[in-house]
């Protein structure tokens, strides 16, 4: 692989600012950039310079700080439940259900021909808000006709806060509108009175779903394989290509000789060509598995 520098030690464009509430310097910038890098992988482009004080400023308004060299300095001594906050707020969540449709068909299909193992185990590794673990899930219910199916899935993100709102499985009008009558009727309850306007997740699909806190970039990951399938999509286009090999290659003795790996659309791992192999439609299997 061709050694490529992590994104905070680039030079970019980078302005201080100080007609703002709080004074946001480019070497703070830097420090966030180098900070988020390596404790989530996470490379953030001198673009990002606008939100990331936005979304940071929250954060010394909360902790009362006066600057963010005080906020920063804080993080860099090891406040763990600030660390925490820091990560949610500047990981990004845009997730809807039955994102990039093109591959739930793919995955029923799959899962019908392993008709007969139990447990069929599916690992979501950015599971957001939900969305994305349920539709695994209404996919699998939609493939075996039935609640009672043999798929356990594993429902991990970085971002404690989008969890929490994933494993309550309650959503508003908005968020579930895109879904069809049939899909609505078949793995929501409609709320009514205090709740009007919510839908929650029928027990029986969400029983399907087990949500941890997981971070890519950590050295032991607390879920086991062999996978059946992993859904890493819209993921890999934060972290950098040594990244991306470094998670990659902890994916492949995860996945199953059967197994598929579902990343999003604008990512490619052709520089993992000795781990996965495309199948194309951004669906990947092992490289060593035998044509």
């Amino acid at each position: 692989m061709i050694e490529q520098k992590p994104a905070w030690n680039k030079v970019p464009a980078l302005r201080d600012s100080t007609d703002r509430e709080f004074a946001f310097t480019a070497a703070d910038f830097e420090r966030v950039r180098k900070l988020i890098y390596e404790h989530a992988g996470i490379s953030l482009s001198a673009a990002k310079q606008d939100m990331v004080y936005s979304r940071l400023a929250r954060r010394l308004r909360e902790t009362r700080l006066n600057s963010f060299f005080e906020y920063l300095t804080l993080l860099e001594r090891g406040d763990k439940n600030e660390w925490e906050k820091f990560v949610n707020s500047l990981t990004t969540n845009l997730t809807s259900f039955f994102r990039e449709p093109h591959h739930f068909p793919i995955l029923a299909e799959h899962l019908k021909k392993l008709h007969g193992r139990s447990p069929i185990k599916i690992w979501c590794s950015a599971a957001s808000t939900g969305e994305e673990p349920y539709s695994i899930a209404m996919t699998a219910v939609e493939a075996f006709n039935s609640f009672n199916v043999p798929v356990s899935i594993v429902a991990s993100d970085l971002d404690t806060n989008v969890l929490a709102t994933a494993a309550k499985g309650v959503y508003p009008l908005d968020r579930v509108d895109k879904l069809s009558g049939e899909r609505l009727n078949r793995f929501f309850l409609k709320g009514s009175g205090a709740q009007e306007g919510l839908f929650t997740v029928r027990p029986e699909l969400r029983r399907l779903i087990s949500f941890q806190r997981l971070n890519l970039l950590e050295p032991n990951w607390s879920v086991r394989g062999p996978f059946d399938a992993l859904f890493c999509r819209n993921v890999m286009i934060y972290f950098d290509k040594p990244t991306q090999y470094k998670i990659l290659s902890r994916f492949a003795p995860l996945i199953g000789d059967n197994g598929l790996l579902f990343a999003g659309h604008s990512e490619s791992f052709m520089h993992a060509a000795d781990l996965f192999r495309s199948q194309g439609k951004t669906v990947y299997e092992l490289a060593s598995r035998p044509r």
